[in-house]
């Protein structure tokens, strides 16, 4: 019996990519050099944030996302960091509030003025301090207002209450650097990749690991929750030092479902899942293309559609949020792709062909909108929703008028033998340390030169009380 391909109907298998016209393009941005393995980029309908390569610290640029073109050579910049900037993802409810995270330990919550900056922003929203080592991964909870996850290098997570501006938890189940962390629909559960080889799925409230899998023969880099399938998708590298995906059941990860080999590349695997449309998009860092499969439910599972190809190797990709797609052009997702060698930005939008100008309601399903469905206080407290649902019919109109409002912290203090201890926080970076051992030199200096000339001043006046013991005699 002669084997034949199944072939299935599918209204995403004609869906193509198109690069934004020249115009359209972000030129003269310089892009970072760092080789971590993430992004170093984040859009919404109204900003676009880049790592950029700077001296003295980390800082990215925000523009406007309508104002493309060069950059000017002295935009302002954000640069409050005292190391390189790792990883920024804006708010998804509160579209001027981003937040980085940065080899200087700390994670920094931004709030960007309307219209783009202005001047040099130095002063954070809120700093938050409680890694012991550099932060390397930073998430926003999907349907929660004021809750933010941090990973660093010390092998730890913190969920951070942005209400008060403290962390409320930390996951400690981890034996390596943790690589990515992904979340399902309405939050309740978190996905992590891990070093030691290990996928897991925790709660994150208790920090419980519910699920765990030893990844011999597929070594996980990064994870992602396919929405309400109850599965998540997997990229990492086969005994055989293949690129490959595999499919596990959330409930279940003694075995994947399916694993499928890519290529022999050697570049990291990015996953983008679109959970309206059922796409999976993988784009390799330093490759050209973009391949995109759609998810079935049943048996092949993956099935591939195409890909687009571009002769420039990207650095990383970010993401349009749906409520910023072009509805009149069928558009149904939109990358930023860096290309580091051009100091290059290109939009790529990826459209379904429809002959009808009409809305195409079957490829814009429901989909989340900018308001939480709950406050950090409420999630915290074990309430699970999910996210609230917008209709792109009409042409979004963002309804939500929430304004950020970050904690204002009493002023505490400890002071020992006149040190204020909470004043005088311990260097957290090399280049920090240096600063203040010189410094504390200078004052030691400063200290000795005082002392000595009281000890002049001492001896003067002792000769002088001497002089006046010894003439009193006389006088009497």
């Amino acid at each position: 019996m002669s084997w034949r391909p199944t072939y299935r109907s599918s209204k995403f298998r004609n869906v193509y990519g198109k690069v934004g016209n020249r115009e359209h393009c972000f030129d003269g941005f310089p892009i970072t050099k760092n080789v971590h393995d993430n992004h170093f980029c984040a859009v919404n309908s109204k900003f676009l944030a880049v790592v950029t390569e700077s001296a003295g610290g980390g800082s990215f640029i925000v523009v406007p996302v309508s104002q493309s073109g060069r950059l000017d050579s002295h935009c302002p910049k954000v640069c409050g960091h005292q190391g390189n900037v790792l990883d920024i993802k804006w708010n998804p409810f509160f579209e001027n509030i981003i937040a980085s995270c940065s080899e200087d330990t700390s994670v920094r919550v931004w709030e960007i003025p309307e219209g783009g900056l202005r001047r040099n922003m130095t002063e954070a929203a809120l700093e938050l301090y409680g890694h012991s080592r550099r932060v390397g991964v930073i998430e926003w909870h999907p349907t929660s207002s004021g809750i933010l996850f941090s990973a660093g290098y010390d092998y730890k997570i913190l969920i951070w209450n942005l209400e008060i501006g403290e962390p409320v938890k930390m996951i400690d189940c981890h034996t390596d650097v943790i690589l990515s962390m992904s979340f399902n629909t309405d939050g309740s559960l978190l996905a992590t990749s891990c070093k030691d080889k290990k996928l897991r799925v925790i709660e994150p409230r208790s920090g419980a690991v519910l699920q765990e899998a030893s990844c011999k023969n597929h070594r996980v880099n990064r994870v992602v929750f396919l929405g309400n399938m109850k599965r998540l998708i997997t990229t990492g590298v086969s005994r055989w030092n293949t690129r490959q995906i595999a499919l596990w059941d959330q409930e279940d990860l003694s075995m994947p479902i399916v694993e499928e080999d890519i290529d022999g590349l050697s570049g990291l695997l990015f996953p983008f899942y679109d959970a309206d449309t059922h796409m999976l998009y993988l784009a390799g860092k330093g490759d050209g293309n973009i391949r995109y499969f759609e998810i079935t439910a049943e048996k092949p599972y993956f099935q591939y559609l195409t890909e687009f190809r571009s002769p420039a190797p990207q650095k990383g990709l970010g993401v349009m949020p749906k409520h910023g797609l072009d509805v009149a052009a069928c558009e149904v997702f939109r990358f930023y792709k860096l290309v580091t060698l051009k100091g290059l930005i290109e939009p790529i939008s990826m459209i379904v062909p429809r002959r009808s100008d009409t809305y195409q309601e079957d490829i814009y399903p429901m989909t989340a909108g900018t308001e939480p469905a709950l406050t950090a206080s409420e999630w915290l407290s074990g309430i699970n929703r999910d996210p609230v649902l917008i209709s792109l019919k009409e042409g979004y109109q963002q309804p939500n008028q929430l304004v950020f409002k970050a904690p204002v912290k009493e002023k505490k203090s400890m002071v020992v033998n006149g040190i204020d201890l909470l004043e005088n926080v311990p260097p957290r970076t090399e280049n920090e340390l240096l600063r203040v051992f010189f410094r504390q030199q200078d004052e030691l200096r400063r200290l000795k030169e005082e002392l000595t000339t009281r000890d002049v001043r001492i001896r003067q006046l002792e000769l002088e009380l001497n002089n006046l013991k010894n003439a009193s005699p006389n006088n009497v």
